[in-house]
């Protein structure tokens, strides 16, 4: 078992949330445990949220996408997530739909309606912790997706083959583990959904006629859910599975031979996710000492996470929402079926710019346009909150504690002491000096600008 400590404790969080508080970490620390706190809160089930609004269950009319309320409801479904995402204590369900949004990747240009996508998101959240293999049954006939592959419009006599090939390369088993000849035949079971307003109906006369297919070997009459079961008896597919929420949660090069057991235990739990995640963040191979601070935050990532890190009851989320545009993590809009890619591709010589803009606004109080935020830090109040807050020394090491995922180089260290006391000597600073404000407020910039913040 690994070390109960706070480095792991952290770690096992920064890896599982949307970043966390110094209060999360001593909650989390106070379950004793690392099964007592994945049980009990991490993987905790939790009652679904109330919807963004009354327009979810609106039946798609085009009448909204030209009066601008299809842009709109986008907006507001965009800030309930953040929203959701911030307050979600210790508890990993977001982080689960998030992974899920990105593996069945779906654009709102193509789906358009916000309703469609907050089904397909509502069913994300169902399923979390849930079985998968169930989870892809019902997003096969799911209506955002059935739109944005195009299933709506796919015939048995004239299938349309964008779903069952994105099914058997990007959803289950990987390039190379099926051929041509299968994804053509899987099409053909894949006919006969139609989206009809909020739902997805099966017409019988749009499916396939023949007697039989042979996909993957097999030979049978299959519908969605039999073609389903075949897929996850192939050893690839729980393989790859598991291999995409290792490059998730663990480390962007996988561990083959974890990846194994990983997939020997989703196997023998019939692809039930939670007692996946439960080996998964209880193993050794997790807490690996090369792996803490390997990990690039995603836009979301950091913006969430920082703005819990600062404890600020009120992120504006209209930064947050026009940040993750510029921060090429729009939500409901990935780059393409793939989705986003990650790790090294959430830095670039602008976004890098822009990520630290984003910072310095929860301290300035000003967008990277000039606009005001809605919520800032107040310095002094949170300062105090550290236990060594008068003593300058022991309080830059708390703060990099907190802050950043593995320590930094002493020079670092005395640039942000020089930062923090701003001309003065150690023996003088306090939290209670006339301009300490100021000077808190280019420490936490300087902390929140360093390299390895963008770390988790």
């Amino acid at each position: 078992m690994p070390v109960w400590n706070s480095t792991h404790v952290g770690h096992l969080l920064a890896r599982t949330l949307f970043g966390y508080s110094k209060n999360d970490l001593s909650v989390a620390q106070g379950y004793g445990t690392f099964s007592d706190l994945i049980d009990l809160a991490l993987l905790k089930d939790t009652p679904a949220p109330a919807a963004p609004n009354t327009w979810v269950t609106t039946v798609p009319a085009a009448a909204q996408n030209t009066s601008g309320q299809t842009g709109t409801w986008y907006r507001e479904f965009n800030y309930w997530w953040f929203n959701l995402m911030h307050k979600e204590g210790l508890n990993m369900r977001e982080k689960m739909v998030l992974f899920y949004h990105n593996h069945f990747a779906n654009e709102r240009d193509k789906v358009q309606y916000p309703q469609h996508m907050y089904a397909q998101n509502a069913l994300f959240r169902k399923y979390a912790f849930g079985n998968f293999k169930q989870l892809v049954k019902e997003v096969a006939i799911d209506p955002a997706m059935l739109i944005y592959l195009d299933g709506n419009n796919s015939r048995g006599a004239t299938p349309n083959e964008n779903f069952a090939r994105e099914l058997l390369e990007l959803f289950t088993m990987g390039i190379g583990n099926y051929s041509e000849l299968d994804v053509k035949q899987s099409a053909k079971v894949l006919s006969g959904w139609q989206v009809n307003g909020l739902t997805a109906n099966f017409v019988s006369t749009r499916w396939y006629t023949e007697a039989s297919v042979t996909i993957l070997g097999k030979t049978a009459k299959f519908d969605v859910n039999t073609l389903v079961d075949h897929i996850f008896e192939q050893k690839s597919t729980a393989e790859f599975i598991c291999r995409k929420l290792y490059k998730e949660f663990v480390y962007y090069k996988p561990n083959e031979a974890f990846v194994t057991q990983m997939a020997d235990v989703f196997r023998s739990n019939k692809y039930e996710m939670k007692p996946l995640l439960r080996f998964l963040f209880n193993s050794e191979e997790f807490f690996k000492a090369s792996y803490i601070g390997s990990k690039i935050k995603n836009p979301i990532e950091l913006m969430i996470g920082s703005s819990k890190l600062l404890e600020l009851p009120t992120p504006d989320y209209i930064n947050m929402y026009e940040l993750s545009r510029v921060l090429q993590m729009q939500l409901f809009q990935p780059p393409d079926v793939a989705g986003w890619p990650g790790q090294r591709d959430w830095i670039s010589s602008t976004t890098y710019s822009y990520r630290g803009g984003f910072t310095d606004s929860l301290l300035t109080g000003k967008r990277y346009n000039g606009v005001n935020v809605t919520g800032k830090l107040v310095p002094v109040p949170y300062a105090q909150t550290f236990t060594n807050s008068e003593k300058a020394v022991e309080f830059v090491e708390d703060v990099c504690k907190l802050f950043l995922a593995f320590p930094i180089t002493a020079k670092k260290k005395a640039f942000l002491l020089e930062t923090l006391l701003a001309g003065t000597i150690v023996t003088n600073y306090s939290t209670y000096s006339p301009g300490v404000s100021a000077n808190l407020l280019q420490f936490f910039r300087a902390v929140m600008r360093l390299p390895e913040f963008q770390l988790c």
